[in-house]
């Protein structure tokens, strides 16, 4: 049983993973190299004068590997269901189980129907602003609770989000993953 399971490896999922794992999480992210990144170039992304998507993509996951997520790449979720005790993350390699799972899936939205997640009025997912789902400690992100706002930062940030809740409701405090320099005064 892990922590937190993502489902999806582009900027929401490696998102929400960095800050899980980061923050001492054990954290496996399902990764079918599907994101819509490879068909960018980002010249908006804050701190990016100008990167290929597919040079992102690899850089983002050299980082959450750095801080020992357990990223399953090319294994395809097939299932996701809620357990009692959490969740059960289903593909064709077996079962795993975890207390909170993260929907990175872009527009992609059948595994949050499969779910019993609630639906707001544009066909998205609907969520809270720390990114939950009306499924306690599910989490949607990116493009699959947004109409038509899809932006690989956007997507980052409820990644970071929906990771900043799970790391609250876990320290039973508001968590602020804020890091200063040792010399910073």
């Amino acid at each position: 049983m892990t922590d937190v399971a993502v489902v999806g490896g582009g900027a929401a999922g490696l998102s929400a993973a960095l800050f899980t794992a980061k923050n001492g999480l054990d954290t496996v992210v399902f990764d079918t190299d599907k994101t819509w990144l490879h068909k960018a170039h980002l010249f908006n992304y804050l701190g990016i004068e100008s990167e290929d998507g597919s040079a992102f993509v690899e850089d983002a996951r050299e980082q959450v590997d750095s801080f020992g997520v357990d990223r399953r790449q090319g294994e395809e979720v097939t299932a996701v269901s809620a357990d009692g005790d959490g969740f059960t993350v289903e593909t064709v390699e077996g079962e795993y189980g975890a207390d909170y799972v993260v929907l990175a899936t872009g527009a992609d939205r059948d595994l949050a129907a499969d779910l019993g997640c609630a639906f707001a009025d544009e066909d998205v997912v609907d969520v809270d602003v720390t990114m939950e789902t009306s499924v306690a400690d599910a989490y949607a992100t990116g493009a699959m609770v947004r109409a038509e706002e899809w932006q690989a930062i956007i997507s980052a940030g409820d990644g970071a989000a929906a990771a900043l809740n799970i790391l609250s409701k876990e320290k039973g405090e508001h968590f602020h993953d804020f890091d200063t320099p040792a010399d910073a005064e």
